[in-house]
């Protein structure tokens, strides 16, 4: 792992008490862990954070889980408790972020609604992360990353044209529309808050955060057009931009857009380039895509990423997961990395995140690991940890 990040330690100072679960906020939190801030799970003693428990698992805990809690502290609360529904108030007077990812409402019905946790810090950034916003006619509607790109519009620009959409293989709702634009707004807030000294509440909507990924396509619909799966020049509307098999049935992304680069491919693979193929209709994008399909499948991909090698033309092997880690670019750049996953568990891969290495990458923790430390660092006595937490 990269030895320093221009990042490193950036939100040293910042604590943020993490009341989400699943994959969202915790892999928000992550992020914020990663460049320094003391994040602090606070958990349900029953169950904890409930993607401990989804399969596949290592030392009895979850692959997914130990992925995206790195360099977090664990608090067992029970907040349906008064006095320890009380403590996490206590709690929020010197905490700098809170997130949370109930279904909205529920923070009220715990007494634990913005305006309370105002009430005790004025300076407090809330981030709620919900599936369709805190309020509007969905607010209370169940939900899943599936649901949300779909009403978001991302699921209907992946497919083949006037076939059914595509399921995305990872939780684009979840990671890039709720975790990464959160991210955004906390940081966001909190520069706000060095200039104003008030805080904020940040609703975050998965579905808002997945249909803003469609800005550019929702440009050109205001120019008239009508953005669908297939047809248009970045999701299968052009030869040049398209997915190809080789002899060997692997896969070469062809990202030839510019007339620069599908001279170069063309020179490749010793077929004339004419450049007014790039424009060309729906039935000569038809044409081209078989002619270089068929020139494609006569190689392997070894064979023809070596030929290729010779031209900027922009192809790469599409990679299979189990690929990644031993991928030249990924290790130049030390993307992934091994730490130590605690007792029971032994050594995990991690992926650092584009912000750079992380900060203090500490074992995921185990449900309440660090109860009584974290309360003692917030300025809970002995006794009073006692009351909250009996043996």
């Amino acid at each position: 792992m990269s030895a320093s990040s221009p990042l490193a330690g950036a939100l040293a100072g910042v604590k943020v008490l993490d009341l989400s679960r699943l994959l969202p906020g915790p892999y928000l939190t992550m992020i914020l862990a990663d460049m320094g801030a003391d994040v602090v799970k606070i958990e349900d003693p029953r169950v904890g954070d409930y993607l401990r428990a989804f399969p596949p698992s290592k030392g009895g805990v979850a692959g997914r889980y130990l992925a995206v809690n790195r360099g977090k502290r664990s608090l067992a609360l029970d907040l349906k408790n008064p006095a320890q529904r009380d403590a996490l108030l206590a709690m929020v007077e010197t905490a700098d972020v809170v997130v949370e990812s109930f279904r909205p409402g529920v923070m009220a019905k715990l007494g634990l609604a913005y305006a309370a946790l105002a009430a005790r810090n004025p300076k407090i950034v809330v981030c709620a992360i919900s599936g369709y916003g805190q309020t509007g006619p969905y607010a209370q509607r169940a939900g899943h990353d599936l649901d949300y790109i779909a009403l978001g519009g991302v699921l209907a620009m992946g497919g083949a044209a006037a076939g059914a959409p595509v399921m995305p293989g990872v939780q684009i709702a979840d990671l890039a529309g709720g975790a990464l634009w959160s991210a955004t707004a906390i940081l966001g807030a909190l520069v706000q808050r060095e200039r104003t000294g008030r805080g904020a509440y940040l609703d975050i909507s998965m579905t808002e955060g997945a249909l803003a990924l469609l800005a550019a396509e929702l440009g050109n619909m205001d120019c008239g057009a009508h953005p669908t799966r297939g047809v248009e020049t970045l999701n299968g509307g052009l030869a040049c931009y398209g997915v190809y098999q080789t002899a060997d049935a692997r896969w070469l992304a062809v990202g030839a857009l510019e007339p620069k680069f599908w001279i170069a491919l063309n020179t490749a693979l010793g077929r004339t380039p004419l450049v007014a193929e790039l424009v060309g209709n729906p039935a000569e994008q038809a044409r081209v895509r078989g002619e270089l399909a068929a020139i494609f499948a006569t190689k392997s991909a070894a064979a023809w990423l070596a030929i290729l090698a010779q031209h900027d033309c922009c192809v790469e092997l599409v990679l299979e997961p189990d690929e990644l880690p031993d991928h030249p670019l990924h290790q130049a750049r030390d993307v992934f990395f091994t730490m130590d996953g605690g007792p029971g568990v032994g050594p995990i891969r991690q992926v650092r995140t584009p912000v750079g290495a992380p900060t203090a990458p500490s074992p995921p923790p185990r449900l309440g690991e660090h109860s009584r430390a974290v309360l003692a660092d917030y300025g809970f006595t002995a006794d009073a940890i006692a009351m909250l937490l009996p043996d």
